[in-house]
């Protein structure tokens, strides 16, 4: 259970305690350097300062990184696979790869990587309450937001629900051969699909039985800003876009 290991991993981080604002001028700053800038050696620089402020600063494990990339990697691969490869109908069909669209793959797998690490690295260091505080702060529309808080709570609950049911199969061999492991995942699934229904049908009339017209607030603890690591962080990202630009237009010339 990846994301609930990340839960774990972010309340028991070595930056929980700071102020949410800091590690955002952090981590969305690496996001926009990974788009915006050259993708060499941009991409690099951004995943290595995501990747070591994860792992050294925030003392996070670094085998959860590596658990919490699978995913992402996925679909990473299957993009930079649809970009590799170049589909020609005229003047007649061909599948090919050229230098160009392999070049173009590259720049697109180093960006996504780059980008995928520097949003894990809020992930990690950054509780769901505190984001969804945040968000209040910015004034998203609170019906977004106790949208995710509840999507949130349920999250564990349903997660509960399907471990308990796989344990109930494996306990009657239900995946003792593929035959089986394919029928109990599908049994697994619509289970879980029903019981989150329910559960949300459950929650709506509640709450209309309870005339509920307010935002689902929760106890907010706002933390001082440290303009230390935020000029740090400052100082990285320009150091980032320097090495970039110089290294991409020599690159270049």
């Amino acid at each position: 259970m990846a994301g609930l290991a990340i839960d774990q991993a972010a309340w028991a981080s070595r930056w929980r305690e700071r102020a949410l604002c800091d590690k955002c001028v952090l981590a969305l700053g690496l996001v926009l350097s990974a788009v915006l800038l050259p993708p060499w050696p941009a991409a690099v620089l951004v995943g290595a300062v995501a990747l070591g402020a994860a792992v050294v600063a925030a003392r996070t494990p670094w085998r959860l990184l590596a658990r919490s990339m699978r995913p992402p990697l996925v679909f990473i691969g299957l993009g930079a696979v649809s970009v590799a490869v170049t589909v020609t109908v005229s003047p007649h069909f061909s599948v090919a790869m050229t230098p160009a669209s392999l070049t173009r793959a590259g720049e697109v797998t180093g960006r996504a990587l780059a980008g995928t690490l520097s949003v894990l690295l809020l992930a990690v260091t950054t509780p769901v309450s505190d984001i969804l505080a945040g968000l209040r702060r910015l004034h998203v529309p609170e019906a977004c937001v106790d949208v995710a808080a509840l999507m949130y709570r349920m999250l564990f609950i349903l997660l509960d629900s399907l471990g308990t049911i796989r344990e109930s199969q494996t306990a009657r061999l239900g995946y003792t051969s593929p035959q089986r492991a394919m029928t109990s995942a599908g049994l697994l699934g619509a289970a879980v699909l029903t019981r989150a229904w329910d559960r949300a049908h459950r929650l709506e009339a509640g709450l209309a039985g309870r005339e509920f017209t307010t935002s689902m607030r929760t106890v907010e603890y706002r933390r001082p800003s440290s303009p230390r690591f935020v000029t740090v962080s400052v100082a990285v990202l320009a150091a980032i876009a320097a090495v970039s630009l110089v290294v991409s237009g020599g690159w270049a010339g």
